[in-house]
Formats: C-alpha cells, structure tokens, sequence
C-alpha cells in the first residue's frame, strides 16, 4: 500500500540563496527529493515585485521582475527542476494584499495611492511594519487576481498559494471611502470605530471569502487539476486579526488543501493547537489539513527531537502531512534536520495526495491500512 501524505517546504527570499543560481535550484531539489519530500512552494510575489517575467507588472508598474534576478526566470528553473525529481511545485504568493515594509507603500502605491488601506483615523494601514492595499477594493482584488492567472496560465505548476496576507487585511482596516459607503448602504449606519465588532469583521471577512471563491474558480478554468493551497495564521485568531474566515473557506471547499502555521517554539503548545484544530475545526474530515511547522527563524532552530515528534503526532492524530518555514532549516548544522527526517518519519518515499485523496478523505484511510500492516508485521515477526 503505497503512503500517500503531503511532505512540503516553502523557499524563500529572505535568508536564503536558494535562487541564485539555477545550479543551487537545481541542488536544491536533488536534496529535497532525497530527503523524502514531494512539493515546494517557491515564493513569487513579494516585496511588491515577482519572481517571474510579469508582463502585468511590466504594464502597469515598470518592473518586471525582481532586479535581484534580471535576465532570468527563477519559477520557470524550479519548475523544471522540480518535476525533473518528481516534486510538485505550488507557487506561493507570499506578500498577498501586503504592499511594502516600512516604505510608507512602496512601489505600488506610489503609482496606484487610490489602493491603499485605510485605518479608522484615515492613515495608511499598518500593522507590525507591512503597510497594505485596500483588500476589500475590486480593482485591488482583479489586480492580485491577475497575478495568480499569469502564473498558472504561463508556467506548469501544480497549483497557487495564499497565506496569512492571501486573502487577509488587517481588522484595522476598512475605512477607506468605498468601504464605508458599501456598509453604509447595507447597515444604514458607519462601521464602527471598534474594529473587532463581530458584524463588522465577519461582513469585510465574507468579502475577502467572496474573493478567494472567484480566484478558485478562475484558477480551475484554467486547469481544474491545480491545486489551491492556503496557508493561514490559526483560527480564530487569524478572522479576529486578519479577516481569514477558514472554516467557513473549507465549507464552501473553495480550498484543496489548508497549511495552518502553527509555528510554536515548544512541541507542548504544538500538541495542544493540533488537537484543537483536529477538535473542532477539522470533526468533518482532515484530510485537507497539513500544518505549518516552523523549522527556523532569525536564530532559532527547531531540535530534530521536537521536529519528529510533530511529525510522529500529526500521524498519530490522523493528519497526513506537514509544510516545513523554510528550506534553509534543512540545511543548517551539516543537513541535520534532513537527516533526522529521512531517518525516521521520512524513511518511505510518498505521494503527494491527488485532488481526489484530499476531497474524499482517502489520505488517512490509506494510511491507517499501511499503520495497521506495519503494526501487523511487527506484532509478527
């Protein structure tokens, strides 16, 4: 019976080379493929700039890909690269509706200042240094939209990411003119000026929600094979700060498959968002669920005890796969962590689950048969 569990690791921009050269790409997905992995989720979008020749960019904003990287077409390497090793590829929009860090917009809104996000004192949206366009605003929403089509129209991946800034908007946020007066219309009264009133935030959450419904179903037009991936901050944390209403995302299935980032430091408060979410959000079925782990940030680095224990807990939970913040954390301290995962929980090669396993749940029943077997086989001999 072959294991069938998604075994993922995001690549990165920030404190990583892993797109210098095609050469380390193509190094790159040699290692992951012999560590027992089977997707990548390449960023694409960040900094208000691609990792691909974007002709909307191009169009609209003067620049067409990311300087760092002229002359050169780093999703297309990895895609190549990738499937040559047998690794799906799902790009990752990693800055969503985010549009600059501490540059008051940046490029975007230098050029589109009738985009920007609002905060209830008619500031910029800002929120722990990321200022943001206005999510809730259709020109803004068609724009990142568009984005997501040329990707999926132009290049042979397997399916598109969002995360905690796609589809997401600060609670803050809101106030600008034509949100207000779409409220207004509806209520016949302002939003109001608490921005964690549970009306106001599940009204601008339904229209994030609306958002994502339309991307999913123009991302199928396109192929419906593609797979629609999510990585957001946890519930409810994430509706009351961010707007990303999930449940209410995997009720109306307009997401394949849902990385939770559960990026906790000890594996005790690990152990205990798991269970919560297997609980309570997930009692219908988990085999869309594949957590966020996090593997390294700044200094810190997962120990390879706490990292095989959460793995070894997703399975014992019935979850079958895990996403690993970020690649470079397999790399440290002579490939460790690879190491300690193609030695023990990632010693059997896995498929990466086909639309079909994630929307029939046939995940853990595939793999409760295997457990069982081996179980069997040990009890056995």
């Amino acid at each position: 019976m072959k294991i069938i569990e998604t075994r993922g690791v995001w690549l990165t921009t920030t404190d990583s080379n892993v797109f210098k050269s095609r050469e380390i790409i193509a190094e790159a997905m040699n290692f992951l493929a012999e560590s027992g992995f089977n997707v990548v989720f390449p960023v694409v979008w960040n900094k208000a700039m691609t990792l691909y020749p974007s002709q909307i960019m191009r169009e609209i904003f003067d620049v067409e890909i990311n300087p760092s990287y002229a002359g050169r077409d780093p999703l297309e390497e990895v895609v190549t690269e990738a499937h040559r090793c047998g690794l799906k590829v799902i790009p990752w929009f990693e800055y969503g509706f985010a549009c600059s860090y501490n540059l008051n917009g940046g490029m975007l809104l230098a050029k589109k200042p009738q985009w920007a996000g609002c905060d209830r004192h008619g500031n910029l949206l800002k929120k722990n240094n990321f200022e943001w366009l206005n999510a809730l605003d259709v020109e803004v929403q068609d724009f990142l939209l568009s984005l997501v089509l040329e990707v999926v129209k132009n290049y042979d991946v397997d399916g598109i990411q969002g995360d905690d800034r796609l589809p997401a908007l600060p609670s803050e946020g809101g106030y600008d003119q034509k949100t207000v007066e779409l409220y207004r219309q509806q209520f016949c009264e302002n939003p109001p000026d608490n921005h964690q009133d549970l009306q106001w935030l599940k009204w601008r959450a339904d229209i994030l929600t609306q958002f994502l419904e339309r991307l999913y179903q123009q991302v199928k037009a396109v192929n419906p094979n593609l797979i629609v991936s999510m990585a957001p901050s946890i519930h409810d944390w994430a509706f009351r700060e961010y707007l990303q209403d999930a449940p209410t995302w995997l009720e109306k299935k307009i997401v394949d498959i849902i990385h939770p980032q559960i990026y906790r430091r000890d594996f005790g408060s690990y152990k205990s968002i798991v269970d919560r979410l297997v609980n309570e959000q997930f009692t219908g079925g988990i085999s869309r669920l594949a957590p966020g782990v996090l593997m390294k940030v700044g200094d810190y680095h997962i120990s390879s005890e706490y990292l095989v224990q959460a793995v070894e807990y997703n399975r014992d939970r019935g979850i079958w796969g895990e996403v690993f913040f970020f690649y470079e954390g397999l790399r440290a301290n002579d490939n460790a962590l690879a190491k300690a995962l193609r030695k023990s929980v990632y010693t059997e090669p896995a498929t990466f689950p086909s639309l079909l396993d994630l929307s029939e749940g046939r995940i853990s029943q595939n793999n409760s048969i295997w457990e069982w077997l081996q179980m069997l086989w040990r009890n056995l001999f």
